[in-house]
């Protein structure tokens, strides 16, 4: 393992963490870009996605099917949220000390980009039907048009970007899983404790029961006297 690198590809506890890098991350642009595309999700729909005939009634462009703007606006305002919690979870990462944590914050972050990834794969495909079954003479002068094409197109962006964290959080479990330098005792909050290498023929690391025995060529241990034979 590579000096400097902590459980769950995060830092070591207590390192610092420099803003240049942490922008540069592939997971950073990532989740910049996933804000950008909710949030104009989110917009595009709440600002042009309605318009009036004739009336104060709102309807919605999206073949006036009131449920394509909610699904929409719900999910680029929930996606654009959940990227700026992200961004600080992110960011305070490494300052996490527990691994359980840290293991409970990036199964997190896998369950609900995910769950994000479908939704927005919903969100794209619901409104592409609606859209193309709008009639043209619904939309007067065409009217909220073009914030129906943006929403479309960039609820499919937004499921690439997502679905490329999912695919970042799980690489990052997995590295977390198969570290070797956090035992137990480091999950549990105490010291690791090392037993004493034995020299047994099967090579194990076990802990020695047996008291300590003196050192050889001790003044107890003196030479005997030597006797001339008497003839």
């Amino acid at each position: 393992m590579m000096d400097g690198v902590g459980s769950f590809g995060a830092g070591r506890t207590g390192s610092t963490i420099d803003p240049i890098t942490f922008a540069k991350q592939p997971q950073t642009i990532l989740r910049a870009l996933s804000w950008i595309f909710s949030l104009v999700v989110f917009a595009s729909i709440v600002n042009e996605g309605y318009y009036n005939v004739g009336s104060e009634r709102l309807y919605c462009v999206f073949n006036r099917n009131a449920d394509a703007c909610n699904y929409g606006v719900f999910v680029g305002l929930v996606g654009l949220l959940a990227c700026s919690f992200f961004f600080m979870l992110d960011y305070k990462f490494s300052s996490i000390s527990s691994v359980k944590d840290r293991k409970k914050a990036v199964m997190l972050e896998i369950g609900f980009s995910g769950f994000w990834t479908f939704l927005y794969f919903v969100s794209f495909c619901f409104l592409a039907n609606q859209w193309s079954r709008t009639k043209k003479e619904d939309l007067p002068l065409n009217q909220g048009a073009d914030a129906a094409r943006a929403a479309i197109a960039f609820s499919f962006f937004s499921i690439i970007t997502w679905a490329g964290l999912t695919a970042r959080a799980v690489q990052k479990y997995l590295l977390g899983t198969d570290m070797t330098l956090f035992t137990t005792e480091h999950m549990d909050g105490g010291a690791p404790t090392q037993p004493y290498p034995s020299n047994s023929p099967g090579g194990g690391t076990t802990e020695t029961t047996e008291a300590y025995q003196s050192p050889p060529f001790t003044e107890n241990n003196a030479a005997p006297t030597y006797q001339v034979p008497i003839y």
